[in-house]
């Protein structure tokens, strides 16, 4: 009989579908069987060895919810016998102008120790959230989880994980102590998804996810050189190779609509396909060849909210006097899903009353970092010579400047985009960047200079990491200089020296910051919206740090 290895994961919501992802024992059908008569299949498909389905489910009713059960071959094996967790269950919305959407979201999750193990970072604020929930079913809940990156830590693995690793291979020979290869990738999600609060919590709660550099290696597509010295280690291939693919597997997939993943050629031929190693692998080898070969970003519409995750890594052009966040086509992609539907005429609305704008990196910084940033890249370019171009790549390296703000012409777009986005008479009530990577919490709000580019929507920047992991206290420290008078001082000297333009925006820090592992939550009704934000705390469970309105 088959086993149910991982899962199952509620991925997809909408008012009458949803999707399941599940990781079986072996080649199977997997069903969906709803409580309400609602039901889907699929039969599973094989990658590198492991089996894995994505299931569709149809016939729901907008605005109920149901309680679901995973079959393989004609056997339940879900809910597990005797589970202390309340059964999985599918909310479908009902959108309508007084009905709350609540967005929860956050980065960087290392995956909790066994719970009778210490934990070296404090508790982790999924669990934590996953055992509210569990004690009272009825409760609010999220209509979706919103992960910003660094789901696993492909670099940074736990002593278990490394006594796992050292019965497959010797680690005095590189990678070492981190993943080799996509058995390795299948062991970090089994250890971070098989954590039974986490189990539940993703069976019953939506998840949208996006990776960061540590899903594949810190740093990840820093620079140019940074890339051309890891092609020529003998295991980055297959470092690269396994970490697309298992993304592909694990989280990619069950981030698109059911209508969307049906015309995925790739999702298509690995289906059809007796083992789609090969397939998937050929796909996973063009991407990194060439980033516009795949697109990771994707939208996501729920009812007059929209979200729009924007792939912040794969998609960079790394050429220093080209260099960009997104290519050109990812960029026109992205400007296109935001605008789509608010070219209306006066007085008629647009597509959507909120826009989400959802990136691993947070667009903007403490100041003196932003400028840190901004000054680095112009060493690196070049502009004040050959020296101080190798200087500025090891800093980036090593203080690890790669945001938004160390792309400055992606900086300037993304900064156009938001006001353009925010504007017109059919301009949303708010434009909220989401953001992670930072391992800490923070508002920023910025303003434009009076005038006709300047937006009417509330823009901010709102990021929050880690969701489970630590921060050194001298960063800590670094963090809170960053946002100072004195900090934003001698960020202006860094951009002096690199002769940069002062940004076209100013902005401010409205809340934060705050260190610990946090989740925030947006929720929107109408053109209303609330941001709270959570703490995990060991002995009391999800403590409200901070609760405002913010339009």
């Amino acid at each position: 009989m088959a086993r149910l290895r991982l899962g199952p994961l509620l991925r997809y919501v909408d008012e009458e579908a949803a999707t399941v992802w599940v990781e079986t024992s072996r080649p199977c059908v997997a069903e969906v069987r709803c409580a309400d008569g609602a039901a889907g299949s699929a039969r599973t498909f094989q990658i590198d060895g492991h089996h894995y389905a994505l299931v569709p489910v149809s016939g729901l009713t907008p605005g109920t919810e149901t309680a679901y059960e995973v079959v393989l071959d004609g056997g339940r094996v879900w809910p597990e016998p005797e589970s202390r967790f309340p059964d999985s269950t599918i909310r479908t919305p009902r959108y309508g102008a007084d009905e709350p959407l609540r967005v929860t979201f956050g980065s960087c999750r290392w995956a909790a120790p066994p719970s009778d193990e210490h934990d070296p970072v404090g508790p982790d604020a999924l669990d934590t959230l996953a055992a509210r929930l569990a004690a009272d079913p009825a409760a609010e809940r999220p209509d979706v989880l919103v992960l910003l990156g660094d789901q696993v830590y492909a670099d940074e693995t736990s002593p278990a994980t490394q006594e796992w690793l050292a019965r497959r291979r010797d680690l005095t020979d590189p990678p070492g102590t981190e993943v080799a290869d996509y058995q390795e990738y299948a062991h970090l999600y089994d250890e971070s998804w098989l954590d039974p609060e986490i189990r539940w919590l993703l069976s019953t709660v939506p998840s949208c996810m996006l990776f960061d550099d540590h899903d594949v290696i810190d740093d990840w597509n820093t620079s140019a050189a940074w890339l051309r010295e890891m092609r020529e280690l003998p295991w980055w291939r297959e470092r690269i190779l396994s970490g697309l693919m298992s993304y592909w597997v694990y989280q990619h997939i069950g981030n698109l609509p059911p209508g969307e993943l049906a015309a995925d050629p790739v999702y298509e031929a690995v289906c059809a396909s007796a083992d789609g190693t090969d397939v998937l692998r050929e796909f996973a080898a063009r991407a990194d060849s060439d980033p516009t070969c795949a697109r990771w970003s994707y939208r996501r519409d729920f009812g007059r909210t929209r979200l729009l995750m924007v792939d912040t890594r794969a998609a960079r052009v790394l050429d220093e006097q080209n260099r960009a966040m997104l290519d050109p086509d990812e960029a026109r992609w992205v400007r296109a899903q935001a605008l789509d539907g608010q070219s209306v005429e006066e007085g008629a609305p647009g597509a959507y009353d909120h826009l989400l704008i959802g990136s691993s990196l947070p667009w903007l910084l403490p100041h003196l970092i932003h400028d840190a940033e901004h000054w680095n890249a112009a060493m690196a370019r070049g502009e004040r010579g050959e020296r101080w171009a190798g200087r500025g790549e090891n800093l980036r390296r090593q203080a690890d400047l790669e945001h938004w703000a160390a792309f400055p012409a992606s900086f300037d777009w993304l900064t156009d985009l938001v006001a353009e986005a925010g504007s017109g008479p059919a301009a949303p009530a708010t434009v909220s960047v989401l953001g992670g990577d930072v391992h800490h919490a923070y508002i920023a709000e910025p303003s434009w200079p009076a005038g006709p580019a300047a937006p009417t929507a509330r823009v901010l920047q709102l990021t929050c990491s880690p969701v489970h992991n630590s921060i050194p206290r001298y960063i800590r420290v670094g963090f809170r200089f960053g946002w100072s008078r004195a900090g934003r001082l001698l960020g202006r000297r860094f951009a002096r020296h690199a002769r940069a333009a002062a940004p076209r925006i100013s902005w401010r820090k409205a809340g934060g910051p705050w260190f610990g592992n946090h989740l925030m939550t947006l929720t929107l009704r109408g053109r209303a919206a609330d941001l709270t934000l959570d703490q995990a705390d060991a002995q009391r469970g999800l403590v409200r740090a901070d609760d405002r309105k913010i339009a």
